[in-house]
């Protein structure tokens, strides 16, 4: 399965940010739309993703102020990212071997959806049921 198959059964809804809200706003968005990660685009562009983990790692055990920092000073600007033609096994070898959650998918530079780690997951298991099924169907119409 590729990343464009998978984007075209869970959506390619993408919430997005701008660099210089506060992390606590940026909070708000994420709670509002119920995200662990919100990307940071500005002019078109992807210049970072904030995730729960930046926060809870660069906010409350800094003892910093979510209110008082602003997104650009705490984002993570080294994104790993995707294509739509990229297949699952890449991107949970991403997932795996870089330890990220999310992966924008871009096509020539611009965003055109985001997988997370639970997507992934749930495919691969998807295509792992249908597989057993198909085998253990064929298995049984060999025994009939």
């Amino acid at each position: 399965m590729t990343v464009n198959q998978l984007l075209s059964i869970k959506g390619n809804k993408i919430h997005s940010i701008v660099s210089t809200i506060t992390v606590y706003d940026a909070l708000k968005v994420m709670g509002e739309k119920n995200i662990g990660a919100v990307l940071v685009i500005e002019d078109n562009i992807l210049k970072g993703v904030l995730s729960e983990r930046d926060y809870a790692r660069k906010i409350v055990l800094k003892n910093k102020a979510s209110k008082d920092t602003y997104v650009y000073e705490i984002m993570e600007t080294d994104v790993e990212t995707v294509k739509p033609t990229d297949d699952l096994d890449y991107c949970m070898e991403l997932i795996t071997t870089k330890r990220v959650r999310h992966l924008p998918v871009l096509v020539d530079d611009l965003v055109v959806g985001i997988i997370s780690i639970g997507d992934v997951v749930k495919a691969i298991m998807e295509i792992q049921k249908n597989t057993i099924e198909y085998l253990d169907s064929y298995i049984h119409g060999i025994k009939a």
